[in-house]
């Protein structure tokens, strides 16, 4: 199965209904593990505004299920 990781690259990319859009970076990852993994660097790099992994069906992984997945635990 394929995941996909897009976030925002921080910069404003185009207008749309005055309002500024950010420019959405993805990228493509294989195995589960090496998504999640990635996914988890981006988020403790704190350098972008939103991150979505999504499976190859389109299924955005979410809340808990992906908390527990990246290894957060509530403290």
């Amino acid at each position: 199965m394929t995941y996909r990781i897009f976030y925002s690259d921080g910069s404003a990319g185009a207008i749309t209904g005055g309002c500024e859009a950010e420019t959405s970076l993805v990228e493509e990852y294989r195995p589960e593990p090496e998504a999640l993994g990635r996914a988890r660097e981006l988020l403790e790099a704190g350098e972008h505004d939103a991150i979505s992994v999504r499976d190859s069906s389109g299924n955005v992984l979410y809340g808990v299920c992906l908390q527990l997945r990246l290894g957060f635990l509530a403290e």
